[in-house]
């Protein structure tokens, strides 16, 4: 049995079947069968932000058929087919938040397939995947809207799925205080920004 990640080889091959049997309270994700720790003291600015953003989506969608998350909450993903091993699941995410409107995609262990909507909240030890191993397996999965928010720089990185299933950047600049973002496949919601990132950080330029 695995009581400690000190067990695992970090440099291994793990599927979701191996994960599901880990004794340890480390929480980790896996990404094409790697295994990436969760480092667990998010900063100030990464739970108030991660707060206001649920608070205002949850409040949408309270009337609406779609569910939200936030982590810690598993999203298994498909691989291309390079990764695939034995169609074994090898791609185990906890985002920081995230929609789901097909609800077929819910069981009891978490989603199974892409979600609508993932924001991921930008912090130290994980700026770099959330652009890169996660940007990848998002996109390749499918999710139709991917957001990357720096907490305390106070941008969005908003990309949309285009028609070629690849990832369109449709929001990268700055926000100035007093505006909306819209979500571009919830044509009706827009959030403000000034519920979300604190007043003395918002860029006013």
């Amino acid at each position: 049995m695995i009581t400690h990640i000190s067990q695992l080889d970090l440099s291994g091959q793990y599927t979701y079947q191996d994960y599901l049997g880990w004794k340890f309270e480390e929480r980790v994700e896996l990404i094409n069968g790697k295994i990436y720790q969760l480092f667990p003291r998010p900063s100030k600015a990464h739970q108030d932000v991660s707060g206001d953003l649920i608070y205002t989506i949850k409040h949408y969608f309270r009337d609406k058929s779609c569910k939200v998350y936030a982590a810690p909450f598993d999203l298994r993903l498909p691989l291309p087919p390079k990764h695939q091993k034995e169609n074994k699941i090898m791609t185990v995410l906890q985002p920081d938040i995230f929609v789901v409107c097909d609800l077929s995609k819910l069981d009891a262990k978490g989603c199974l397939g892409a979600p609508d909507w993932v924001i991921e909240i930008l912090s130290p030890s994980t700026s770099t995947k959330d652009h890169n191993e996660k940007f990848d397996v998002y996109e390749y999965a499918g999710v139709r809207e991917y957001w990357i928010v720096h907490p305390t720089a106070c941008t969005v990185l908003a990309y949309v799925l285009d028609e070629k299933g690849k990832f369109r950047l449709v929001r990268e600049r700055p926000f100035m205080k007093g505006e909306f973002i819209p979500v571009g496949i919830f044509p009706d919601f827009k959030i403000n920004l000034d519920e979300v990132f604190p007043p003395e950080d918002v860029y006013l330029a």
